[in-house]
């Protein structure tokens, strides 16, 4: 369908509530519907891309679907138990408690790079917590999209989940919708206008943006370990990853040596720029070195996020100078550490921001399927996997069941001059 607003009606028109073994059932249903059809996306992303690896549609985009929903499913007992909470002295001995309640219909909209992976994990979160769900996967990926139609057709059926299809005109449409909770992962101007849209119906959003994730590679590290891991992430998916390395800022190294170790271990680029990304790709990459595999090394600049098979190379004084490089730009998704001791480790954590800081290794921190995910500032905010999904998704009501007397009942009106004595004795 192609109608945001009659999706989100035939949705909120379902008034029954999804109990707990029936959102077990349906994330059953869907990694099974998921994993059932892989080597059906995996011909879609092909034919979207013009060339995608079919190892990173199944591992990134099926298999860790196939994993969050499940994960969700054996963890749905223990997040949906209600949290007891310690009534004050004054109100004992009352009962208090907090309980998470579905927030009604999320929407979701997904981009081109992982359109199954950003589509269907917020998703099966969303569901995991008891909301229905709409989908508005990116037009720019028409033969994945009309797939996960089919997928979550047939798994969750039209009264729980639907997928909305279409332009850039429906994608606006679809974020001026009053969901209950939207979530939104793209560029960072795009999530301005989304967060935009949103706002006139105070519709509380997750957005997952982007940013010039760095790496730093400090005079600890092994140079050729650390080209190889940088080099590792930044070939997944064409670079077309919001947490790929963007700019490496070389501490106690030169660039002729980064360059050197990364002809040595250079991997194949396996996937293709999105057609409508090449042009602007090929003017990244101009003047730069062409490793063997298809990665391009580039000078620093400000262009943006690079979003694709350019590294950015920029060799700084010391460890503040590339504290300071991170600082003077918007806080990424990630910053990745290379031969960090201890203390520097900690001396990044506390002067930066961003949704991540992961040492040794690039990219693959997003897979863990436990582990919140998300950025801060203008690489997002708001995070989903695992139990950070499920709470974002729920609203977590307040109980209490008050008891037959209290301390707090001598403040009951009319008031005496006990009552001031009693109120003077509790603020000492």
């Amino acid at each position: 369908m192609s109608d945001p607003a009659a999706a989100l009606a035939a949705l909120r028109a379902e008034e029954t509530r999804l109990a707990l073994r029936e959102r077990r059932a349906l994330l059953a249903s869907l990694a099974r519907g998921v994993v059932r059809r892989a080597e059906d996306f995996v011909a879609a992303a092909d034919a979207d891309y013009g060339g995608r690896s079919a190892v990173e549609t199944l591992l990134a985009d099926v298999l860790l679907v196939a994993q969050a929903a499940r994960r969700a499913r054996r963890w749905l007992w223990w997040w949906t138990r209600p949290r007891p909470v310690l009534a004050p002295f004054p109100f004992q001995p009352s009962l208090a408690w907090m309980e998470p309640v579905p927030k009604g219909v999320v929407g979701v909209m997904a981009p081109w790079n992982y359109p199954i992976q950003l589509g269907l994990w917020p998703l099966a979160e969303a569901l995991a917590a008891g909301n229905r769900v709409a989908l508005k996967p990116s037009e720019h990926t028409p033969r994945t999209a009309a797939l996960l139609a089919e997928v979550v057709g047939d798994a969750l059926g039209p009264s729980v989940a639907r997928v909305v299809t279409g332009d850039a005109a429906v994608a606006a449409d679809f974020a001026a919708q009053p969901w209950d909770h939207l979530v939104f992962t793209g560029g960072t101007e795009t999530g301005r206008a989304v967060m935009r849209a949103a706002a006139g119906n105070l519709t509380p959003l997750t957005l997952e943006l982007g940013g010039k994730c760095p790496a730093l590679v400090l005079p600890g590290a092994d140079l050729r370990r650390a080209a190889q891991a940088i080099l590792a992430g930044k070939a997944v998916n064409a670079g077309q990853t919001c947490v790929a390395p963007d700019t490496v800022l070389l501490v106690g190294h030169s660039t002729e040596a980064f360059a050197a170790a990364c002809r040595a271990c250079a991997p194949p680029v396996d996937s293709a720029v999105l057609p409508r990304q090449q042009a602007r790709q090929a003017a990244l990459a101009e003047g730069g070195e062409r490793l063997p595999g298809g990665i391009i090394l580039v000078e620093d600049r400000e262009d943006g996020e690079i979003f694709g098979p350019s590294l950015a190379v920029r060799a700084v004084e010391d460890l503040a100078a590339a504290i300071g490089w991170v600082r003077a730009r918007p806080a990424p998704l990630a910053i990745y550490l290379f031969g960090a001791r201890r203390a520097e480790a900690a001396g990044v954590a506390a002067q930066t921001r961003a949704g991540a800081l992961v040492e040794d290794r690039c990219v693959e921190h997003a897979a863990f399927t436990p582990l919140p995910f998300g950025g801060v500032g203008a690489s997002g905010f708001g995070r989903y996997h695992g139990f950070a999904g499920f709470a974002a998704f729920s609203d977590w009501r307040a109980r209490v069941r008050h008891g037959p007397f209290a301390l707090s009942r001598l403040l009951d009106p009319p008031r005496s001059g006990k009552a001031t004595q009693l109120a003077r004795r509790l603020v000492r």
